[in-house]
């Protein structure tokens, strides 16, 4: 019997702490606080990004290309060949 009367107990705080929690956060006060904020960060963003300095590019004609001889050969290379080896 008291075993049942705790189990019951339980199911019951649990019940009330969804509840309550559910209340808490679908209620219209939550949900205006939470609009404030996102609207807060956004304007934040905003103004920290007009702060920011502009940047130079000076990667300009840093890459140069070299053409390769398509008449090379390749060395291959054989993996197996090279764990057979007792060298």
């Amino acid at each position: 019997m008291l075993r049942e009367v705790k189990y019951f107990i339980y199911l019951i705080s649990i019940i009330i702490f969804i509840f309550f929690t559910g209340k808490y956060y679908f209620s219209d006060s939550y949900k205006k606080k939470s609009y404030e904020s996102l609207n807060n960060i956004d304007k934040k963003i905003s103004s920290y990004s007009e702060k920011l300095p502009i940047l130079e590019n000076d990667t300009k004609d840093i890459i140069t290309y070299v053409k390769n001889a398509k008449t090379k050969k390749k060395k291959k290379f054989y993996f197996w060949e090279l764990l057979d080896r007792n060298d």
